[in-house]
């Protein structure tokens, strides 16, 4: 029987185009489609596909956010990661994935791809023992903080994450904003920040701001159908939201 599969990746063009080449494939048999790392979720929970093609930059929550939550859910399928970053490899592999296909998708690459894919199913290895060693790899760096030290005021602050109102980069250094306090930190990227924040809470809104979608106090049409944020800090902060995370936000909020 071929391998069942689901497609996740938010650029439309990229969805249809490795769907394209999966057509020439009879191995594989494309069962869904999603847009986000929520629906992804959705999909391998409600279609059980044997793999999943994943994007690993996506607004929301991304790729290596939805391994983490199909992972607590004991529903993890075989991963192919497609991206066009290439210094998301070693990650990659780190969270077992069986491959990773950098874009543009070449078919001889998408191919091999399948067949490891197609030897890691067929093989005696359970999903549900590797499914417990990535919870093992991956618990101690999900539950080691819940705080975060903020520099502000000459003094070192301990802050509970889920007080953070939003985060942006500035001058190189990551600074945070709560109801009290602005201050810098000790991360060097906002990557290295999300890695550490609940993906259902904190969201990517534009390469220079990372926000806590429970301190949004206004939400605002702007140009070309992009939205601006209003935060609940003391200063009301806008925030800029791209254009592709202003349509991912619209979906989610139901605008």
């Amino acid at each position: 029987m071929p391998i069942s599969c689901i497609l996740v990746d938010d650029e439309k063009l990229a969805l249809e185009e490795l769907q394209f080449l999966l057509d020439s494939v009879p191995e594989v048999r494309v069962i869904g489609q999603g847009r986000n790392g929520v629906e992804a979720i959705r999909l391998v929970k409600e279609l059980e596909p044997d793999l999943i093609f994943l994007d690993i930059q996506m607004p929301g929550l991304n790729g290596f956010q939805v391994i983490h939550q199909l992972i607590k859910q004991n529903v993890l399928p075989q991963v192919i990661f497609v991206t066009a970053f290439d210094q998301y490899a070693v990650k990659a592999f780190e969270v077992n994935a069986v491959d990773y296909i950098l874009k543009p998708v070449e078919k001889f690459r998408l191919e091999k791809a399948i067949n490891r894919a197609k030897k890691e199913i067929d093989s005696d290895t359970q999903v549900d023992d590797k499914i417990k060693n990535l919870l093992n790899m991956f618990s101690p760096s999900i539950q080691k903080k819940s705080k975060l030290l903020v520099r502000a005021k000459k003094r070192h602050w301990m802050v509970d994450f889920k007080e953070v109102i939003f985060a942006s980069v500035s001058d190189g250094s990551v600074m945070v904003v709560t109801k009290e306090l602005r201050g810098e930190t000790n991360y060097r990227t906002l990557d290295d920040l999300q890695t550490n924040l609940s993906p259902e809470i904190f969201w990517r809104v534009h390469r220079s701001f990372l926000v806590n979608i429970n301190k949004i106090k206004e939400v605002v049409p702007w140009f070309n159908r992009t939205l601006q944020l209003k935060m609940a800090d003391d200063l009301e902060t806008e925030i800029p939201v791209s254009r592709a995370h202003s349509r991912r936000l619209k979906e989610y909020l139901k605008l």
